[in-house]
């Protein structure tokens, strides 16, 4: 392990209390050279660009352009946050000519409000880990409580009405979805996204599942070939 790896290890460890973290970096082949392929992380609510950082070493040892994206969760409603993201995303001009997304549960909401904005970027793939495509029981139950402080969490809900669920799907993009068989506040069921190429479901929960090795790995081969080669066998539904 280099030194800068296993200082964010250690990092990260701390900071998320979990190990997965220091999980080994997946087998990468790097992106041919003079590829202008960019990669975007957006992580979860009430999380930092620290809980993709095992993400963003991967996709930057394979070639990609990386922005790990951060936001407050405390301040703004999804479309808001969307508003944001597609303004920073706008100073790459022609600077790159794909730009992929991987997000991690509200992350990928946000994503979804920005491609449905038609906004004028080169999409590429979109990787959704443990997103709450359907809405969130947890959302339901914790919104009476915590909806005035974490502004985007009432637009989690299972209602039809909620912004989860009205966000059309974006056409004409690749979608993988990762699935955690243990996620505790996403069901498998409320992953799934009409029109989307794959869905895998993995062991693992929602708070950690994006620093598991195996999860990194097909995040990657997604952005790369538009497919998971393989689909893990979950511990338990």
């Amino acid at each position: 392990m280099t030194r800068r790896r296993a200082c964010w290890c250690v990092i990260l460890t701390v900071a998320l209390g979990g190990a997965a973290a220091c999980e080994p970096t997946p087998e990468v082949t790097p992106l041919p050279a003079g590829a202008r392929e960019a990669v975007v992380l957006v992580h979860g609510m009430g999380r930092t660009p620290l809980s993709m950082a095992a993400l963003e070493h991967d996709f930057e040892r394979a070639g990609y352009r990386v922005l790990n994206w951060g936001y407050s969760s405390y301040c703004c409603t999804v479309s808001e946050l969307a508003g944001r993201l597609e303004a920073d995303l706008g100073a790459w001009g022609g600077a790159v000519d794909r730009v992929h997304f991987v997000g991690h549960s509200l992350g990928n909401i946000i994503v979804r409000h920005l491609l449905a904005r038609d906004a004028a970027l080169p999409v590429g793939r979109v990787v959704m880990i443990a997103p709450p495509n359907q809405g969130s029981r947890s959302a339901d139950r914790y919104a009476r409580w915590l909806g005035g402080v974490l502004k985007p969490l009432p637009e989690l809900g299972t209602d039809s009405a909620s912004t989860a669920r009205r966000i059309p799907p974006p056409a004409d993009v690749e979608i993988g979805i990762i699935a955690a068989a243990g996620d505790g506040k996403v069901s498998v069921a409320q992953t799934r996204l009409a029109g989307a190429r794959s869905h895998v479901v993995v062991p693992g929960a929602h708070t950690f599942v994006m620093l598991k090795r195996d999860v990194r790995a097909l995040a990657l081969e997604f952005v790369r070939n538009g497919r998971f080669a393989s689909e893990p066998v979950p511990a338990a539904r």
